[in-house]
């Protein structure tokens, strides 16, 4: 086994038990303050600091790893989290909403530091024209993410039940710290750090095609998040009188799926194509994903058997979403160049949590005041949007000059 595929391993597991505790995190606190009686739009409230301190933390955090390395970025994010999650520990009297948000605040500085970490990282582990590998190392890597970030709801439910909802808290926190011993000791200390000390000017990127790319990104994720967030699994929870472990699990199986599909894309094009993805496949994918919240909310218009509808609109949704994140995450490694690949990857992160960051306050608010079929027809506007700046991208992939 190759030096750099241990690294990768290696990476990787630090990054699926990350996923776990910011997938359990979620919805440990949807749940619970649902029960202490916040309203929809208070509980999006919560995450408002998360999502935007994601953005902060995207921005600045691959300017970062280029200066101190990828590996004590990744490790300074789960020193966070794990702060994050014991600080939620206090009695219910202190969780008043300013308190739970500066605690999702240092959640989603921690997330993000992971995340670019992790994704940054792949580049660094293969050699340069490995095009084919990297698609199917950066796929893997996402995939087995999002899926291990779906048994993060699914263990997040079933502790919360199991342990209540500190115990839950103190479980995740021991779990990550293991992760984190473990990283320190395999992992180089100087992974990705760059020789020439980037100045914070050059946080911005100044590539045409990752701007647009990322601009995509913000409205195909501020997509998902519009329905995902706060309006389905209060949907499921209220209207159709599931339990905590049934949301939990229905989530978890959802987000596995989507993982695996994600995982799978590159053999899945290739059946389709021989070509590596480029803008036009992420236009293409970006409409053919437009259909389906459209569909849906036109199936509950009509009276349809809501939970046939929810379950079957949201697999295809699933299946459509992982394809497009997929092609998504493979570009901008692709595109970027070797001594810019953490910054270039911090700002397109940067654009994915600000679409998350408006995906997350629209969940709330339009679930509040127009039920989850609004949701439906908001997610469907920022699709459209995404496709349509997707037409501008390169029809041939290549290096951002």
């Amino acid at each position: 086994m190759d030096q750099g595929f241990k690294h990768y391993l290696t990476v990787t597991g630090g990054y699926w038990a990350f996923t776990i505790t910011d997938g359990a995190i979620r919805m440990l606190v949807v749940l619970y303050f649902h029960g202490l009686g916040y309203s929809p739009l208070e509980i999006a409230m919560l995450f408002l600091f998360y999502e935007f301190f994601g953005i902060v933390t995207n921005l600045i955090g691959g300017w970062l790893g280029a200066r101190v390395g990828l590996n004590r970025c990744m490790n300074i994010g789960m020193i966070m989290q794990i702060g994050a999650l014991l600080m939620l520990t206090v009695p219910d009297p202190w969780l008043s909403v300013g308190y739970v948000m500066a605690a999702q605040a240092l959640s989603g500085i921690a997330k993000d530091l992971n995340k670019m970490s992790a994704k940054a990282g792949v580049k660094l582990f293969l050699p340069d024209k490995s095009e084919k590998k990297l698609f199917r190392w950066v796929a893997i890597l996402t995939g087995s993410k999002n899926a291990l970030k779906g048994g993060g709801f699914f263990i997040g439910a079933l502790l919360l039940a199991w342990l209540e909802f500190r115990g839950a808290l103190l479980a995740l926190s021991a779990l990550l710290l293991v992760a984190l011993i473990i990283t320190s000791i395999l992992l180089p200390g100087e992974l990705g750090k760059s020789p020439s000390k980037p100045k914070f000017s050059q946080i911005f990127s100044k590539s045409a095609q990752v701007n647009r790319l990322s601009a995509a990104r913000f409205f195909l994720f501020g997509a998902r998040d519009i329905w995902f967030v706060v309006g389905l699994p209060l949907f499921l929870y209220t209207e159709l009188g599931w339990s905590f472990t049934e949301v939990g699990a229905f989530f978890a199986l959802w987000v596995i799926g989507y993982g695996f599909v994600q995982g799978s894309a590159p053999a899945m094009l290739r059946t389709f194509s021989s070509r590596d993805p480029d803008g036009s496949l992420v236009a293409g994918a970006a409409f053919v994903l437009l259909v389906v919240p459209v569909a849906i909310a036109l199936a509950m218009s009509q009276g349809w058997d809501l939970q046939l509808v929810i379950i079957l609109g949201l697999s295809l949704f699933g299946i459509a979403f992982a394809i497009n994140s997929a092609v998504h995450s493979y570009l901008i490694v692709s595109w970027s160049e070797r001594e810019h690949v953490s910054m270039n990857v911090g700002f397109y992160y940067m654009a994915n949590a600000g679409g998350r960051l408006s995906g997350t306050l629209l969940s709330g608010w339009v679930y509040q005041s127009q039920g989850l079929t609004g949701c439906l027809w908001w997610s469907a506007a920022f699709v459209l949007a995404a496709a349509l700046i997707s037409l501008f991208l390169p029809r041939q992939s290549g290096h951002a000059t």
